[in-house]
């Protein structure tokens, strides 16, 4: 990054407007201004953005030209022969960087004490307009499930992979299973799709009561994907613009939605909140990464009808809605396996690697180890 992208950032910081306050307790009506003027003077004088860059860059990063879109991605190699492939996606406002560590877990799982035989080579892409990813040249152009099994197949070469995704990267990772069943072997979910559909007859009480509860939280909850799926060019400019504006829009958003009990610094830490808002500040992609969320509002995005691929859904209990009954799962997904997590939120991948790896893996085990049938391991719903 050039020495004058990051003079202007910081000079950017140090000459914020700051909103008159409220006379409310503290995140009540959205972010604390405490907390980001705290954050936002750190960033300013105190974070160490050579330091983060050097480690991003030191990261296997690599690029690959697709229908005309330059995709990035992170290329794990696994430590042993003859390891599954596996494709990981993040959602919003989320980066490839969430998912590092979890990457490594899975390919080097001999490094954290596991089983090198489990070991499965990871890719990480870059959503299209996120960070080092174009965006899509059009609201026509292939959808992100097809540049995926295009980046896995047609350029990487893996004839069967797995997948797995949580937020947006859930819904991709449903229609990649949904449209190549031939070569995705399964795939592993954080979160599943909500939509009610006609098919949708003789719904329990159960889940009846998810869906309304479902609602409630987008009533509730909700604002800022209904501003990114309907105006989200009148929102662009501010967070463009803004980098304390655009840290106050995320800070948010990793508070309510983890598992950390109101100190969103102390579950994350500075650095990597920092280091997640510094790569849509440098990059300029705040606007386009709210492309999914408009694309999905207007008819832009295939339906996720039914996946047959064995499925695995592994339930976080402080994300952002509430945990889908196993029936609505099975509506919609080849449910083989249901785990209900001790702890965690919505950015599992950072908030509990472990777990997650481990659930990924005993998903995936079958498939690693040919003795094994891919039917999965029931769970605990």
């Amino acid at each position: 990054m050039p020495d004058v992208d990051l003079d202007d950032l910081r000079a950017r910081l140090r000459a914020t407007r700051w909103a008159r306050p409220w006379p409310l307790p503290a995140w009540q009506a959205g972010t604390d201004g405490d907390e980001l003027r705290r954050l936002v003077e750190y960033w300013a004088s105190g974070y160490d953005w050579r330091r983060h860059e050097a480690e991003l860059n030191a990261l296997p990063s690599h690029f690959a030209e697709i229908d005309g879109i330059r995709l990035h991605y992170l290329r794990f190699d696994a430590q042993s022969e003859g390891a599954l492939p596996i494709v990981l996606t993040n959602g919003w406002p989320s980066t490839f960087y969430e998912l590092v560590e979890l990457a490594e877990r899975l390919s080097d799982p001999a490094r954290f004490g596991g089983d090198p035989g489990d070991a499965f080579t990871v890719i990480v892409p870059s959503l299209p307009g996120f960070t080092f990813s174009a965006q899509r040249p059009s609201l026509d152009a292939p959808g992100v499930h097809e540049l995926w099994h295009r980046l896995m197949h047609d350029v990487l070469g893996f004839e069967r992979y797995g997948a797995h995704g949580g937020d947006l990267g859930a819904g991709i990772t449903g229609r990649l299973a949904q449209a190549h069943p031939e070569s995705v072997v399964g795939i592993h979910l954080l979160d599943v799709d909500r939509t009610p559909r006609d098919s949708d007859a003789g719904l329990s009480a159960e889940e009846q009561s998810y869906l309304d509860d479902s609602s409630a939280w987008s009533a509730a909850e909700g604002a800022y994907a209904h501003q990114q799926s309907t105006r989200p060019l009148t929102l662009a400019p501010g967070l463009s613009d803004s980098p304390a504006g655009l840290l106050s829009w995320m800070l948010e958003k990793y508070r309510a939605w983890s598992d950390c009990d109101g100190d969103v610094a102390g579950r994350f830490g500075d650095d990597f909140l920092l280091t997640q808002a510094s790569l849509y500040w440098f990059t300029n992609t705040i606007s386009t990464s709210f492309r999914p969320y408009y694309e999905g509002s207007h008819g832009r995005v295939p339906d996720l009808v039914r996946v047959e691929v064995p499925t695995a859904v592994a339930a976080f209990p402080a994300d952002l809605a509430v945990r889908p009954p196993r029936r609505w799962v099975e509506r919609r997904y080849h449910l083989t396996r249901y785990t209900v997590m001790p702890r965690g939120g919505h950015f599992a991948p950072r908030e509990e690697p472990e777990l997650l790896a481990a659930d990924i893996t005993a998903f995936f085990r079958p498939a690693v180890h040919p003795a094994f049938t891919l039917t999965g391991i029931p769970g605990d719903l």
